[in-house]
């Protein structure tokens, strides 16, 4: 150091200068005096110690390789409505100082010993998406091995955003990134490598992973890129970690429950279409499903429109359906016993055509007019029904029937009356058969729909 040196500024930069260039062109080996069998004097290592504040190179254009894996050993929580991940990490990372090298066979054989990290210079390696990371606890050491390589691990638990697609909900596979890189040093300072292969990484993270509640973890996958801020050049290395969630809980509380009212909807379209109970018992079902719905409104997820809420929305709308059929079968039925309107012509053959198309009258709706009361459709001796379809009386004939005399016109007029009550009847119990086999091709569709989107 020279007298002339006029300022203390002036000394603390040449203290600095002779630190970076110290060593150079050889490495640093240290003194084998401060080893033995009872350990390591920390006296050997003073110069290497002072230097922690300093980025560890020969020469400072040389970037320094930083090898990165890690072990995944906990899913703690999966947040949805934050899009956000929380898990336990066990971070690795390795490089070289080269300042750091002693021969083992000279010093008693040790290879390798473990140093406190605060007393090495460590890379500031940080994951992008973290939004909350624990800060590693005190003390923690790193191993240094004979050759000046330095492996400093820690564990750190870390909440970090995640795209989360819940469409496919409780079907759904999520697939969260880790972009580990440095946020000082670019690629003319730091350059960042795998110290294990992907695969050696997701088998140890499955061996070791302990807590992963309703998620599975499936594995990982990685991609080397670099980010460009501004002029400047960052290398980073992003995995993909790959999880699946365990839907048996949403099957058996939110699917199965849903699936048989909606089967006990279907059924109910069996009960007689003249019975009372029907209507009553579609209108339970419908409010027992709207509070099934809002019991199991917790297990659903609070962002987003899932594939399940499309599939809760098509059972309701179902069983609405099924419950206006009801009430369009019952007012049919109404209005055949007590007051038939006139059937059309073209109805009437419509329904002569899908009943028994090979007779002229059919005789299948007579067992059904029993429970109403109703005589037989077409008795014996009278004329064809179809010449009483829409047949309205004249005026004469009409006069005529009023007539206490007329027991024929009266006779007449009741069988005509009988006839078309039967007839109505037969076309409600026709287009309750259509809309029950409607409601059924519309309930399959949709289900069948719904189960292949979540296949997909």
């Amino acid at each position: 150091m020279e007298v002339g040196w006029p300022t203390r500024g002036g000394f603390l930069l040449c203290l600095a200068v002779s630190l970076l260039l110290q060593g150079r062109g050889d490495n640093f080996t240290i003194n084998c005096s401060g080893f033995d069998q009872h350990g390591v004097d920390p006296a050997a290592f003073r110069p290497v110690f002072d230097r922690k504040a300093f980025r560890p190179v020969i020469n400072y254009s040389t970037p320094t390789h930083v090898n990165i894996s890690f072990t995944l050993s906990a899913i703690l929580e999966v947040d949805v409505q934050l899009q956000l991940l929380t898990s336990f990490l066990w971070i690795n990372l390795m490089w070289d100082n080269p300042f750091i090298s002693w021969n083992h066979e000279e010093c008693v054989g040790i290879t390798e010993f473990t140093v406190s990290a605060e007393n090495l210079w460590l890379p500031d390696i940080f994951i992008v998406e973290a939004m909350d990371v624990d800060r590693p606890p005190p003390g923690l050491s790193a191993y240094v091995s004979s050759e000046g390589r330095i492996r400093y691990d820690r564990p750190v638990r870390v909440a970090s955003i995640c795209n989360l697609d819940i469409f496919y909900f409780p079907f759904d596979q999520q697939n969260c990134t880790f972009t580990f890189t440095s946020f000082l040093y670019t690629v003319d300072s730091m350059l960042l490598g795998m110290d294990k292969e992907v695969w050696e990484i997701t088998d140890t993270s499955r061996d070791v992973i302990q807590t992963q509640g309703e998620w599975e973890f499936l594995g990982i996958n990685k991609a080397a890129q670099k980010l460009l801020v501004g002029s400047s050049i960052y290398d980073q290395i992003t995995f993909y970690v790959a999880i699946r969630r365990r839907p048996r809980l949403y099957v058996i509380n939110l699917l199965v429950p849903s699936s048989f009212l909606v089967a006990i909807d279907a059924l109910s379209f069996y009960l007689p279409a003249e019975s009372e109970n029907r209507a009553p018992f579609k209108i339970t079902l419908l409010l027992g499903y709207n509070v099934f719905l809002l019991m199991m409104n917790d297990l659903l997820p609070a962002r987003g429109t899932p594939l399940i809420s499309v599939y809760f929305a098509l059972c309701l709308s179902l069983m609405v359906l099924s419950l206006l059929e009801t009430i369009f079968i019952t007012y049919l039925l109404h209005l055949a016993t007590t007051q038939p309107p006139p059937m059309p012509r073209w109805l009437h053959s419509l329904l002569l055509h899908c009943t028994s198309p090979t007779k002229c009258c059919p005789t299948a709706p007579q067992k059904r007019n029993k429970n109403l009361g109703l005589t037989p459709a077409h008795p014996p001796g009278l004329k064809e029904p179809v010449e009483f379809v829409g047949k309205v009386l004249g005026p004469q004939e009409a006069e005529l029937n009023r007539f206490p005399g007329s027991s024929r016109g009266q006779q007449e007029e009741k069988t005509q009356q009988q006839h078309l009550v039967s007839l109505w009847v037969q076309f409600s119990h026709m287009m309750d058969t259509l809309l029950f086999r409607l409601y059924l091709l519309f309930m399959a569709t949709s289900i069948i729909t719904v189960i292949t989107l979540w296949n997909t």
